[in-house]
């Protein structure tokens, strides 16, 4: 891991942290990307069934998981992780029913009534990666969202293995949350039959999900054929550290972030050069027993970052200016710079919320905005899987009183018959 002092050089770093994820190799993914797409539009099952042998190494024939295979699943499940399972389920479900939007009806000044209507899509796509390991807690957070949305058909995808199997955990939480729909198909051509439909599996109205950077850019092209929830980019944490902070805390929670990914970025913000001088020998020390130790080294390598701040102060500005996907706050008094911190996915507060807990039960959810665009997005939540719906109805009398005005902005715009189809009910 690098170790920085100088602010301006800290900033720079942290530019290219951000980048991580593009390059010459996004734009020759694109251009495989779209050529899947275009098969999986022209050929339906047939390409897909191509594209899955090709890419994972088996014929998906049969391409869906029956229920039996689900509930097989969740019976082989140790009792302990089914107990694990229930406890996040039973939290994500009941943070996620807060979230229900509430319609709107008001009434104007001259009798209208005006308002703004929720209602859940009616198909749902959900993305649930492979490759390098499992991840039931997707399943949770992407299928519950949905569920309490209330949308009424919720199609799982996910990549098998050369075997044809999807993970058996995976495939337990899909038990769990009630799922009867789950394909074995993954990367850029499952995300296209969501968006197009083949003659399997049907087209949705949303896709939600993260995934490797062939799904991302899949997800990318499709948007506005259907919805998405978001693009998300390789994960990050940003560490906030004072003198309070554990050494031993702080590694194993920027561990936590790096064994995700060889891209996966490491960062810590510290007002303490006692801690920053410590921190990669005791680094060194976890990743001795660590099963994912080569993953976690590439990754602190490439995109690991110490930054040592003169104060807190300096440590919020560099934060803010990243808008890290997770930020964990292990300071002393972490309430007094929440409110300061403004470009953050998910806030861990204290040193006993580790990033950890919100990956998996804690209740918000853990699809989070990566690579700088919390500055202008947020996590997945309930209202990815509907939409709103405005309702205009006035009276006479509101009409009458605003008929003038509608036509001088209508003649303003030089949009004649807009101010016509007033004109014409002036005179009633």
């Amino acid at each position: 891991m690098r170790c920085i002092s100088d602010l301006r050089q800290a900033d720079a770093a942290l530019e290219q942290i951000s980048k991580r994820a593009t390059g010459d190799e996004q734009e020759k993914a694109g251009k495989i990307v779209e050529s899947i797409l275009q098969g999986i539009k022209a050929e339906g099952d047939e390409a897909l069934a191509r594209y899955t042998e090709q890419f994972d190494g088996f014929k998906p024939c049969p391409i869906n998981v029956s229920p039996e295979i689900l509930e097989k699943a969740w019976e082989e499940t140790p009792k302990k992780l089914q107990q694990a399972l229930q406890l996040a389920h039973q939290r994500i479900k009941a943070f996620h029913e807060s979230q229900i939007p509430t319609d709107l009806l008001i009434k104007g000044i001259h009798g209208e009534k005006l308002g703004r209507r929720w209602r859940p899509v009616q198909k749902a796509g959900i993305y649930i990666p492979g490759g390098r390991a499992a991840y039931p807690s997707t399943v949770l957070m992407n299928a519950i969202p949905a569920q309490v949305a209330g949308v009424e058909n919720i199609f799982m995808v996910s990549p098998a293995n050369s075997s044809g199997q999807i993970n058996n955990v995976v495939l337990a939480a899909a038990h769990l949350v009630g799922l009867d729909k789950v394909f074995r198909i993954g990367g850029a051509q499952a995300i296209g039959a969501l968006a197009y439909g083949t003659k399997t599996v049907e087209k949705v109205d949303v896709i939600s999900g993260p995934g490797n950077i062939y799904v991302t850019l899949a997800k990318k092209s499709v948007y506005g054929k259907v919805g998405i929830d978001s693009l998300a980019g390789p994960s990050e944490v940003l560490i906030i550290a004072d003198q309070t902070a554990q050494v031993e805390q702080v590694a194993a929670d920027l561990l936590a972030q790096a064994e995700h990914d060889p891209l996966a970025a490491s960062i810590l913000l510290t007002t303490e050069s006692r801690l920053a001088a410590a921190l990669p020998q005791e680094i060194t020390r976890q990743l001795r027993e660590n099963p994912r130790a080569e993953i976690c080294m590439t990754s602190l390598q490439n995109w690991g970052l110490i930054v040592i701040c003169n104060d807190l102060e300096s440590c919020i500005k560099l934060s803010n200016r990243f808008a890290p996907e997770h930020l964990e706050l292990l300071i002393e008094n972490p309430h007094s710079i929440v409110e300061k911190t403004h470009n953050a996915g998910a806030i861990f507060i204290g040193h006993w919320s580790p990033e950890a807990v919100g990956d998996y039960l804690a209740g918000p959810n853990h699809t989070l905005p990566t690579s700088g665009t919390a500055r202008f997005s947020g996590a997945l939540g309930v209202e990815t899987f509907m939409k709103n719906t405005s309702l205009i109805e006035f009276t006479k009398t509101a009409f009458d009183e605003t008929s003038d005005a509608v036509m001088e902005l209508a003649k303003s715009e030089g949009l004649h018959s807009h101010g016509e189809s007033i004109k014409i009910r002036s005179s009633v």
